[in-house]
C-alpha cells in the first residue's frame, strides 16, 4: 500500500501542476512539502507513466514525413511543406516561404552565408525574408559565377545583394560566369584578384544554401547562359548523372560525376560544400525527385526543405531500392 500511497501523492502533484497550472512553489506551500520534492515528484510522474507527453502536429505539418527523411537520409532536420498541388510554381513558393522563416529563426550572429545565385527556389526564399533589425550575418558569398546574359544576370546579383541587405551582411559577388568557355578561359578568370578574393571565402562559409537541379537546367539557369550544350548534358546523363548542386553533377548514389565540364565551372565544388558546417537544400517537384534523392545520398546536406508530394516519393523510392 505504501507504493500506492506514494503514487497517489505523485499523481496529485502532477494534476496540480499540469492540469490546474499551479506553480511548483504554490504546490509545495499547499501540500507542506519542499519545492525540490515537488520537482522530484514531477520527474517521477513521467517515469511512472502517470504523465505522458503527446505532440499533436497541427494541420499542414507532416511530422511523419519529416521523421522519415531524417532517419532514411541521415539529415539533422527536414522541413516538409504543405502544398495543394504537385506543380513546380506552387511548390517553389511554399518552399521559399518555409526556408525564409527557418533562416530568420536560426541565423547566428557573424555567420558567413554561401548562396547559389541561379536558383529560382532560393530567389523565392529571399522574396519572403523580412529585414533583420540587428544585422546578424557577416557576409553573403556568391558560390556560383553570377555573370551571364545581361538581361538575366541582374537576378543573380540582386539575389545575393538583397539577401546581404536583409541580413545586415556584406555582399561578396563572384564576378565571373558560372561556366567558362574552356578550361583555359577559366584559369584566366581565376587569375582575377576579385574573383580569387570571393572564392577564398568558400572555406569560411558557415551556412550554405543550395538549390538542387535535374540535369536539364531550370528556366532561370537556361536563360542566364550558364549552361552546357544538349550534347554535353547528354554525356553527363550517359555517365550516370541525375542532378546537380551549383552545376556540380552527381549520380543516383550521390557520387560526383567527373566529366571535362567540371573543369569549366567557376564556383564551389561538392567537396568544398561537404566541409561547410550547415548546408540547406531547397528543392521539390516531380522532375527533381531523382536528383534530390541523389543529393541526399551524397551526404552533403544537413537540412532539406521540400514539399509533401516529393517527400512521399523520396521515401517510397528509397524503400523500393532497398535490397531485400
Amino acid at each position: 500500500m505504501s507504493r500506492l500511497n506514494e503514487l497517489r501523492m505523485i499523481a496529485r502533484v502532477a494534476q496540480m501542476y499540469y492540469v490546474e497550472r499551479q506553480r511548483q512553489a504554490d504546490i509545495a506551500r499547499h501540500l507542506r512539502i519542499s519545492q525540490a520534492t515537488v520537482s522530484r515528484m514531477l520527474k517521477k510522474a513521467q517515469e511512472e507513466d502517470i504523465v505522458r507527453t503527446t505532440v499533436v502536429a497541427p494541420s499542414g505539418v507532416y511530422a511523419d514525413l519529416e521523421a522519415g527523411l531524417r532517419e532514411q537520409f541521415g539529415l539533422s532536420e527536414a522541413i516538409v511543406v504543405e502544398c495543394s498541388e504537385d506543380r513546380d510554381g506552387a511548390i517553389m513558393a511554399r518552399i521559399g516561404e518555409a526556408a525564409a522563416h527557418f533562416l530568420e529563426a536560426t541565423l547566428q550572429p557573424g555567420e558567413i552565408i554561401g548562396v547559389s545565385s541561379w536558383s529560382e527556389t532560393i530567389l523565392r526564399m529571399v522574396d519572403n525574408i523580412h529585414p533583420m533589425k540587428s544585422g546578424k550575418a557577416r557576409a553573403v558569398v556568391q558560390t556560383l559565377g553570377g555573370m551571364g546574359d545581361p538581361a538575366v544576370q541582374t537576378h543573380a546579383n540582386q539575389l545575393t545583394t538583397r539577401l546581404a541587405r536583409l541580413t545586415g551582411a556584406e555582399a561578396r559577388l563572384l564576378s565571373a560566369p558560372g561556366v567558362a568557355q574552356s578550361r583555359e578561359a577559366k584559369l584566366v578568370l581565376l587569375g582575377d584578384p576579385y574573383v580569387r578574393e570571393t572564392m577564398n571565402l568558400f572555406s569560411k562559409i558557415t551556412l550554405a544554401i543550395v538549390g538542387i537541379g535535374a540535369v536539364e537546367p531550370s528556366s532561370m539557369l537556361a536563360r542566364s547562359g550558364n549552361v552546357f550544350s544538349s550534347r554535353e548534358l547528354a554525356e553527363v546523363t550517359e555517365a550516370g548523372g541525375v542532378g546537380d548542386m551549383s552545376l556540380r553533377f552527381f549520380d543516383k548514389d550521390g557520387q560526383p560525376v567527373r566529366t571535362p565540364l567540371d573543369e569549366r565551372v567557376i564556383g564551389m565544388s561538392l567537396d568544398e560544400l561537404s566541409k561547410v558546417e550547415r548546408v540547406i537544400g531547397l528543392a521539390g517537384g516531380q522532375s527533381k525527385t531523382e536528383a534530390i534523392r541523389g543529393a541526399l545520398r551524397a551526404g552533403v546536406l544537413d537540412l532539406l526543405v521540400t514539399d509533401r508530394f516529393t517527400a512521399s516519393r523520396l521515401l517510397s523510392l528509397d524503400e523500393v531500392s532497398e535490397p531485400a
